[in-house]
């Protein structure tokens, strides 16, 4: 059984359905978590630690990434930016592509950012959590009559 739990976006329109329902300026507190850029996740168990890595590449993560602990969620948001430009018959065309992203992962109670870390190598940020997984052995109760 893991603490740290993956978030992840509802199967419907999210954004459609609260604009239906509640008018236009509801559903803004939900943009960032249902358009633009939605990077691959993966939580991996490596002792006591667990390990969050996500695809991010070709992003500057020291400019364009966020890796934070609030409200007991390690939340790593940021935005993607991608610019292409190709030439062909003497005319440019130049594509640009863009769009925020934000995942959000449940932390243990007892876990707060001292215990976690962030790297990032090869198009991937990895982030450590040291110490997620510690005392998450089930422990029996007795039951007394």
């Amino acid at each position: 059984m893991s603490n740290l739990a993956l978030w992840s976006r509802p199967a419907w329109d999210t954004d459609r359905w609260l604009r239906d329902f509640f008018g236009p300026a509801s559903a803004d507190w939900v943009k960032s978590a249902t358009s633009g850029f939605n990077p691959a996740a993966e939580i991996l168990k490596e002792g006591d630690d667990a390990v969050v890595r996500l695809e991010l590449p070709g992003i500057d993560v020291e400019k364009d990434v966020n890796v934070e602990v609030d409200k007991g969620r390690l939340v790593i948001h940021g935005e993607h930016r991608d610019e292409h430009a190709e030439e062909e018959h003497g005319r440019t065309l130049r594509e640009i592509r863009y769009g925020s992203f934000r995942r959000s992962f449940q932390l243990p109670a007892h876990v707060t950012g001292e215990a976690i870390a962030a790297s990032y190598d090869a198009g991937v940020l990895t982030v450590r959590v040291t110490g997620a997984y510690a005392g998450a052995q089930p422990q029996r109760i007795a039951i007394t009559k």
